[in-house]
């Protein structure tokens, strides 16, 4: 009795076979399309889905061998190492590219313009270092002195133009002053095998069994060193020259020393067929080269050439008669040209040139200007403001400028005063050794770390970015010829009073002028800009695959992709690991573990995922009686 009421739910429960699959097939559809449908953001769940996704629908070639071919290992394996071999050789390609940008290349320009051109700035020196009256009577003292060495040294008489002295305790008591610091640097010659004791500053050059030179020693006399020569004259002309610059550092005002003689040294001045007049020059002096002239260097009237050819330039008449000469100083006759831009100093050292007496020097010029690539490309400055050495020139930067600088600066640094060739910085005085006794020692130990670069003057001063030079070509002839010398003469001693005993090696002609309008113009240009480099990776990627940027933008798609499947999975293998570690019992719980099982069941419920599985239910109908005997059986129950 207690069986019949469940026999009668299982006859009412009961539903035909087909529609029972009929309603499992409609729900598995129905999941299925869930599944199929594209949300806003979809990932893939593995990483063998998202490559074959990308091998297959990628337009890179050579990628969908690798899925089309997974039946065939050895096919999939060759395409696998062609496809990556591809990709290194591709990518080995992109680091020469980019190697070769970052080097920062640059192409040479030349460029040949056609323009009236501005005259540059031409500096004419007499080679006559003058006998200034501000220091006439000590240059008379140390020519005293040399004569009296070379005497000792050489046995030889040198004659002496000295001028007169007010009186004979003036004359002593100079003397005596300078003769003590001379003798402090003796002037000495002996033989190599007696100059052992004295570390020498300079290579010997086995020539004879002598040399020459001075002795220079620190203030307390510990060190000392022999600045010796291998020829009798350098050694002379430079210890003479030493104690001339001691001179010069000696007069109290430098206006003193500007003693211009303009019109006993420029008999004739035209520029452009036009007489030249003081406004067109200025006048400096130089402590080697005597007194100096720049013409066309005043930037508010600058010349401007006409024409090119010889009379259209400038046209000097000097005079080279040394009167006032200084032997031991200067030992060559002439005149000393530099041309050189506005704004740029004459150094006479580096870019001069000697015109000789009694000849017409015709100069041409072309005119060449470079313009370097600043930044990354070239270590050049635009204008010195980023080199960390003071420009102590009055003038815009240059090489030579930042050169000079930087060791006058080392100078004052070291020896506590400045030397006499180049400018004075603010707060420091020029070297005299009454004041500083052992500045040529110091001088000479510092010039030798120069010219070694110890100092880094020559790594510190870079290249101006602009440059402006010019190009010289000289000829000559004599002047004036033998047949027009007499009325020449004639006529410059009625108007320049020209009364010189030997005619042609008084006077001498320049002329300076341009050669042609065409000026050439160096120019630099990126070799590797950005559109290069672009166009080049392009051709390498076209070349290995065959595709474009589009194909680049899929692979950055398939990184991504990689990334965020990787982070996905990362979470929830670290959940799970979360979930599978149990918790720690809370404190004074019981040690039944079936009441803590339910405890826990009840407390947290769990996530369930129900997977439906789908069977082929038996046949109840077959299971049944037929006939009467079912009612039989059912009334039974």
């Amino acid at each position: 009795m207690g069986t019949a009421p469940q026999g009668g739910s299982v006859k009412t429960e009961k539903m035909p076979e087909g529609e029972k699959m009929r309603q499992c097939k409609q729900k598995a559809e129905q999941q299925h399309k869930e599944d199929e449908r594209e949300g806003l953001i979809e990932f893939y769940s593995s990483y063998q889905e998202l490559f074959q996704f990308f091998c297959s629908n990628t337009t890179i070639h050579g990628a969908i061998r690798l899925v089309c071919s997974k039946k065939n290992k050895m096919k999939t394996a060759f395409w696998s190492v062609l496809f990556f071999l591809t990709f290194g050789l591709l990518y080995w390609q992109f680091g020469i590219l980019y190697r070769e940008y970052f080097s920062y290349p640059v192409n040479l320009n030349l460029n040949l313009n056609s323009d009236r051109l501005t005259f540059p700035a031409v500096t004419l020196c007499t080679l006559n270092p003058y006998r200034y009256s501000a220091i006439r009577k000590k240059l008379d003292e140390l020519d005293q002195i040399t004569h009296q060495t070379l005497l000792d040294l050489y046995d030889y008489n040198m004659s002496l133009a000295r001028s007169d002295w007010s009186t004979a305790s003036t004359r002593k008591r100079t003397s005596r002053s300078l003769l003590h610091h001379v003798q402090r640097h003796p002037l000495r010659r002996q033989k190599r095998d007696n100059l052992v004791s004295f570390p020498e500053n300079s290579p010997s050059v086995d020539k004879n069994d002598w040399k020459i030179g001075f002795i220079l020693c620190s203030e307390n006399n510990k060190d000392c060193f022999h600045q010796v020569y291998s020829s009798g004259v350098d050694a002379v002309r430079e210890w003479y020259s030493f104690h001339y610059i001691n001179i010069l550092a000696q007069v109290p005002d430098a206006k003193a020393l500007d003693e211009s003689d303009f019109e006993n040294f420029i008999y004739a001045c035209r520029f452009n067929e036009a007489t030249c007049d003081k406004a067109n020059y200025t006048h400096f002096h130089h402590p080697l080269y005597g007194n100096c002239y720049t013409f066309n260097d005043n930037s508010s009237s600058l010349w401007t050439s006409s024409l090119p050819g010889i009379n259209n330039g400038l046209s000097l008449v000097v005079r080279t008669e040394q009167n006032d000469f200084i032997p031991l100083l200067s030992t060559v006759t002439g005149a000393r040209v530099m041309v050189h831009d506005q704004n740029e100093p004459a150094f006479m050292d580096d870019g001069g040139f000697n015109v000789r007496p009694g000849i017409e020097t015709s100069i041409s010029m072309r005119k060449e200007m470079t313009v370097r690539l600043g930044g990354s490309y070239s270590d050049c400055t635009e204008d010195g403001s980023d080199v960390p050495v003071q420009n102590l020139y009055s003038s815009r930067y240059t090489e030579q400028v930042c050169i000079r600088s930087c060791f006058q600066l080392n100078m004052v640094n070291r020896c506590s005063c400045a030397y006499y060739f180049y400018p004075l910085p603010a707060g420091a005085e020029y070297c005299d050794y009454t004041k500083h006794v052992a500045w040529g020692y110091c001088y000479y130990k510092l010039l030798a770390e120069f010219k070694a670069d110890v100092l880094g003057c020559f790594h510190k001063c870079r290249k101006p970015c602009k440059m402006t030079e010019y190009q010289l070509s000289a000829g000559y002839s004599r002047w004036p010829s033998a047949v027009s010398e007499d009325w020449v003469f004639y006529m410059l001693s009625q108007q320049n009073k020209y009364n010189i005993t030997s005619k042609r090696n008084g006077v001498a002609k320049v002329n300076i002028f341009f050669e042609e309008w065409n000026y050439k113009t160096n120019g630099e240009s990126p070799a590797y800009t950005v559109v290069t480099l672009l166009s080049q990776l392009g051709n390498q990627w076209s070349l290995w695959f065959g595709s474009s940027v589009l194909s680049v933008m899929e692979l950055a798609e398939l990184i991504l992709d990689f990334v965020a499947i990787t982070f996905i999975l990362s979470f929830r293998w670290f959940r799970s690991r979360q979930r599978q570690s149990p918790p720690a019992p809370p404190p004074k719980s019981h040690d039944n573990a079936a009441f803590q099982d339910e405890a826990s069941g009840l407390s947290a419920p769990h996530r369930f995922t129900v997977e439906a599985v789908v069977t082929t239910l038996p046949s109840y109908n077959s299971l049944e009686p037929h006939g009467p005997s079912r009612d039989g059986e059912v009334g039974h129950e």
